[in-house]
């Protein structure tokens, strides 16, 4: 499959432009048109890797006919985590690529700096790979729904286990100075409320900085026993490598965003990385314990075919492969009414949807009122050489 993606500025999955009816714009007796944009270079390009397992499981549901008889045409472009880039291509996807609607956008500058756009236009804006709080206010972002926990409720339920697990101690957050790491640091304002500033000491640090390991170590000296990472893999991992070469062993969090093996805990090392906390939606893939899992089994042979030479280790690739089993379902749903109208209406009527690949008990439910794919969670634990799962799936109001 990838040897057909042409990944430079653009990375295009296309097969036809033409048009069905003013009232279904993208959509022909045959294909659907659906655009997305990814970080598929620069300095986030380990999470764009979530675009590729989308395109590939597209070209899987392709290989068995599509939805209701049409073929899945998604364009996908490369912003480079870049916001104007972002602009300039969701402008491209709209007015010359004509696409139904968008899907899996993935990054809180690029998805900020583009929703009110879509919103102006009529078009949904599904999945949205940020956990951005803002996004899941419905009555600003109408036709839009949101593909991953809120940052919010994440947060929520760290400072939550913290407090439980160490209700004396102090608490650092090492954090990415955007709406991403900025929400999580809301969140523990939020729950802590006045004993913030005496519990928690918080560090940011830029996207384009080369390395956290500054921050790391002035995050020591506040004398915290717990650290939460609120970033991207790249920064995760050296936060995790650093700690553990100054000596420094707190309860160490990092965000889900960060949870992939292969792209955070192997660069960190796998035993630096012992010990390390987060909350996931997802089955590790490389984990023996899902060996006889029918969800997994079907994951691990579609990656054998549709992407071949990559890491299965790496779970952004999964994220995409779930992503890709929401826009079945909602296009299911959807029937032969391929307006934009019926199509945020499915994308908000999902309901008790189990995806095989799920952590056990998480479920997406949406509605009018709730915007969110997934507002659960299930704490794990590296152990060094796979994931532990303990207590309950928790969610934002969880005790």
């Amino acid at each position: 499959m990838f040897k057909k993606l042409q990944l430079a500025s653009a990375l295009v999955f296309a097969l036809s432009t033409t048009a069905f009816g003013a009232d279904a714009p993208g959509v022909t007796a045959t294909e659907i048109k659906i655009g997305g944009v990814f970080p598929f270079s620069g300095p986030a390009s380990s999470i764009g890797v979530v675009g590729k397992g989308l395109l590939a499981y597209v070209q899987a549901l392709n290989d068995r006919g599509g939805v209701n008889g049409r073929k899945i045409n998604y364009i996908a472009y490369d912003d480079a985590y870049s916001p104007p880039k972002s602009v300039e291509h969701v402008r491209k996807l709209i007015e010359s690529d004509e696409v139904a609607f968008m899907f899996g956008q993935l990054g809180t500058p690029g998805v900020s700096a583009t929703a009110k756009l879509l919103m102006s236009r009529g078009i949904p804006d599904l999945a949205v790979i940020t956990g951005s709080a803002k996004f899941t206010e419905v009555a600003n972002y109408p036709a839009l729904t949101t593909g991953l926990v809120s940052y919010d409720v994440e947060g929520k339920i760290y400072a939550k286990y913290l407090k439980k697990v160490l209700p004396n101690a102090k608490y650092a957050i090492l954090y990415q100075n955007d709406d991403l790491g900025k929400d999580y640091v809301k969140a523990f304002k939020s729950y802590f409320k006045d004993d913030f500033d005496k519990k928690v000491t918080a560090a940011a640090y830029e996207i384009t900085d080369p390395t956290v390991d500054s921050q790391v170590v002035n995050l020591k000296s506040s004398g915290a026993e717990a650290l939460l990472v609120a970033g991207t893999p790249k920064f995760s991992a050296q936060a995790i490598r650093k700690a553990a070469e100054i000596g420094w062993k707190p309860t160490l969090i990092v965000n889900f965003p960060s949870s992939s093996v292969s792209s955070t805990l192997k660069p960190a090392g796998f035993d630096k990385s012992v010990g390390v906390i987060v909350g996931s939606i997802v089955k590790d893939p490389t984990d023996s314990r899902w060996n006889d899992d029918p969800g997994m089994k079907g994951y691990r042979a579609f990656f054998e075919k549709y992407i071949p030479g990559g890491d299965i280790g790496d779970t952004n690739y999964l994220t995409g492969y779930q992503q890709g089993l929401v826009l079945e379902q909602i296009l299911k749903q959807c029937g032969s009414d391929l307006s934009r109208e019926n199509i945020i209406k499915q994308a908000k009527n999902l309901k008790n949807v189990t995806l095989p690949t799920s952590m056990p008990g998480i479920k997406i439910n949406t509605s009018d009122k709730v915007n969110q794919l997934w507002t659960q969670l299930q704490l794990q634990r590296w152990t060094g050489e796979s994931w532990e799962q303990f207590g309950d799936v928790l969610d934002g109001s969880s005790d």
